[in-house]
């Protein structure tokens, strides 16, 4: 079969599918409709005589063909892209879409303070930013980076640092606190009404503590469990309990006297956050901008 180049466009759109298990994420990714996507491999797998997927309403798996035949594109469409990412250095002002998937702590703190000076110097650069908490295989989920708290990068990919250690501290509202009492030692809040974290990966967080090289974990009794920390917040500001928080986050309501700090000297600093990526292709342009203007800009310090 000759390939023509509707035939390339779907082939992309194959990869992306390919890639995602999902029409419907894929369709994200590339900017057309979940339809327009079937419409296309349909029309793909006709021309090519072959099943490419298997679909049901639940899930896409690819076929023995349909496996192959990412395996046997996967490099040559990823140099490709890589050639058009060099054009960068050539024009005036760089372009093209960066997708970057972040912890929403992070996209608060540390990515949300840049983006208006990114857009001012880099208006041809479009950011896709996904908030999400659950930990994603960034190559596979079509991103050029993530940004996640330091101990949870994935070994197998390059990272940078983007921000110093984060103090992580429990507070809560002054009038919880004066109605309940302050906890004087974390075994404590095993006696509190407690907001508690839920994991990118379903587990419910065990506050961890640390004072003079002693280190505890406690699992807290859970009034609430949540899986963004902004949401607690809202909750803990009302006089919902207690929560565990990044530092930065609660310091401005600490400032306020909206939120107050207990266990100040139980404490412990963890590693701040850090952007990664898959070092099997080129950094695009519009990711090493970004990453130089956060170690720039320092909105967590560095």
């Amino acid at each position: 079969m000759q390939t023509n180049r509707t035939d390339i466009a779907d082939l992309i759109y194959f990869l992306a599918i390919a890639r995602h298990r999902s029409f419907s994420r894929a369709a994200i990714e590339l900017g057309v409709s979940a339809s327009a996507l079937s419409h296309a491999l349909k029309g793909l797998e006709n021309r090519l005589g072959v099943r490419l997927l298997n679909r049901t309403t639940k899930s896409v798996t690819l076929t023995a063909a349909g496996d192959a035949l990412a395996t046997s594109i996967g490099q040559p469409f990823e140099a490709i892209d890589n050639a058009v990412e060099t054009l960068n250095r050539f024009r005036d002002a760089p372009a093209g879409r960066i997708r970057i998937n972040v912890a929403v702590e992070a996209a608060t703190l540390l990515v949300a303070p840049v983006l208006p000076t990114f857009v001012e110097r880099f208006p041809g650069v479009e950011l896709d930013i996904v908030a999400n908490n659950r930990m994603v295989d960034v190559t596979e989920g079509g991103f050029d980076a993530g940004i996640r708290y330091g101990g949870t990068v994935p070994e197998d990919m390059i990272a940078q640092r983007l921000s110093a250690d984060i103090r992580w501290v429990v507070a809560g509202a002054p009038g919880y606190v004066d109605r309940f009492g302050a906890p004087i030692h974390p075994n404590d809040l095993l006696h509190h009404r407690c907001v508690s974290n839920r994991l990118g990966d379903d587990r419910i967080y065990r506050w961890e503590f640390e004072r003079a090289g002693e280190k505890l974990s406690i699992t807290v009794p859970s009034s609430i469990i949540v899986d963004h920390a902004e949401t607690g917040l809202v909750a803990v500001l009302g006089g919902a309990g207690l929560m565990y928080f990044p530092e930065p986050l609660v310091a401005p309501y600490v400032n306020e006297g909206r939120l107050r700090i207990v266990l100040s000297d139980w404490a412990p600093c963890e590693p701040g956050f850090h952007i990664y990526y898959s070092g099997r292709r080129q950094v695009p342009t519009g990711l090493r901008l970004l990453i130089e203007l956060v170690r720039e800009l320092r909105p967590l310090g560095l």
